[in-house]
C-alpha cells in the first residue's frame, strides 16, 4: 500500500518509474504502460488499463493461463497430524509458539495464514525436527514425532517446501542433479551400497526439469547460478517427487511466474484430491483464500481462529490476523 501511494505521488509529479515485477496485480495497480518479455525477447508492449489480467499472463507465459485453479470441494478424511499444547522458543530464546493446537486432516489444505513473524517460521521448524520443541505433542497417525530426527521425520513421507530456499531447501554449491536427490540419495534406486548411480539421477533431474520448466536446462548447472523462480522450481519438483503424505509448503510460489504459479497450484490440488494432506504457509492472502479447505490465522503464536472454505473472506481472516479476537 505504502509502495502504490508512493509511486502514484512520484509520477503525479511528472517523474518516469520503471518496475520490473512478474506480479500481475502489481502491474494492474501501478502501471500505464506494460512491455512483456519472454525468455530475453521482447513480446510486445500494452495500455494496461485496457487489458485483462488473463492476457498479460498470456503474453507472459506464451500460451493460456489458468489464474485461478478450479478447486472441487471434497470431503476431508482423518486426523493425519494432532499438534497439542506446543510451545518453541525462536533463535533469541524468546517464546515464539504459545501452546499452539492443530489438527490437519487428509485429503485437505490446511491454509495457514498471519502476519509475519506470529510464529509460522518455528512452528515449520518444529514439525520437520530442526527446532527444538520445549513442550507439547506432535501426533503423525497416532504416533509422537517430538524428539525424531529431520530424517526420521522424512521416512514419515512428509516433505516440505522451505521458506528460506537458499539456507534451507538447496545446497547452492550443488548441481541441479544433486539437489534433485538430496533426500533420496541414500536409497534404491539412486545408491546401492553407498554407491550413487549418476546415470539414474541425471535422468530424474532431466525428468523435473522438463516438468517444471528450470531454465537453463542444464541439469550440470550449480543451483546457485539458477534465479530464485528456477530455484524454487527444483525444490518443489524434488518434494513432489517424493509423494509426501503430509506436505509442508512455505510461501510455495514466491519467486515464480504465473505459468509456475498455475503449475504448482495444480500440483498442490492434485496432491489433495489423492487423499495428502498439505499445510500451506503464505503472506498472498489470495492464495490461501483460493486454494484452502479451511484457514487457520496464527497470531502471537496461537491458533485464534480456524475458517472453512465458505466462511473465509479477506475481512474476517484480515481481522483475526491483526490480532482481533472475537
Amino acid at each position: 500500500v505504502e509502495l502504490g501511494s508512493i509511486i502514484k505521488k512520484l509520477t503525479a509529479q511528472g517523474k518516469s518509474i520503471v518496475i520490473i515485477t512478474h506480479k500481475l496485480k502489481e502491474i494492474k495497480n501501478f502501471a500505464n504502460l506494460c512491455t512483456v518479455i519472454r525468455k530475453g525477447e521482447y513480446v510486445s508492449t500494452v495500455e494496461v488499463a485496457q487489458t485483462s489480467e488473463e492476457d498479460l499472463a498470456s503474453l507472459m507465459v506464451g500460451r493460456r493461463v489458468q489464474l485461478f485453479v478450479e478447486c472441487e470441494r471434497n470431503p476431508s478424511g482423518p486426523v493425519l497430524l494432532n499438534i497439542k499444547n506446543l510451545h518453541v522458543k525462536n533463535d533469541r530464546q524468546l517464546p515464539s509458539v504459545r501452546g499452539l493446537d492443530l489438527d490437519v486432516h487428509e485429503g485437505e489444505i490446511l491454509g495457514i495464514a498471519g502476519v509475519d513473524g506470529n510464529g509460522q517460521h518455528e512452528l515449520v521448524e518444529a514439525l520437520v525436527g530442526v527446532r527444538k520443541i520445549q513442550e507439547g505433542s506432535i501426533l503423525h497417525k497416532g504416533e509422537e514425532m517430538v524428539g525424531l530426527s529431520p530424517r526420521e521425520i522424512a521416512e514419515k513421507k512428509i516433505a516440505c517446501i522451505p521458506e528460506d530456499r537458499h539456507k534451507n531447501g538447496l545446497v547452492l554449491d550443488f548441481s541441479i542433479a544433486e539437489n534433485s536427490i538430496l533426500k533420496s540419495y541414500h536409497k534404491n534406486p539412486y545408491s546401492k551400497w553407498g554407491i550413487l548411480n549418476p546415470e539414474l539421477i541425471i535422468d530424474f533431474a532431466k525428468t523435473l526439469i522438463t516438468r517444471f520448466d528450470v531454465r537453463p536446462p542444464d541439469e550440470k548447472k550449480n543451483a546457485r547460478h539458477l534465479s530464485g523462480g528456477n530455484q524454487q522450481k527444483v525444490i518443489i519438483g524434488r518434494e513432489l517427487a517424493l509423494n509426501p503424505d503430509l506436505l509442508i509448503a512455505c510461501q510455495p510460489t514466491r519467486g515464480l511466474d504465473v505459468g509456475a504459479i498455475e503449475y504448482v497450484h495444480k500440483g498442490l490440488m492434485e496432491q489433495r484430491n489423492k487423499g495428502k494432506a498439505i499445510m500451506l504457509f503464505s503472506l498472498e492472502l489470495d492464495e490461501v483464500l483460493h486454494l484452502a479447505d479451511r484457514i487457520a490465522v496464527i497470531s502471537g503464536g496461537k491458533i485464534v481462529k480456524v475458517f472453512s472454505k465458505d466462511e473465509a473472506n479477506e475481512k474476517n481472516v484480515g481481522f483475526y490476523m491483526g490480532g482481533g479476537r472475537a
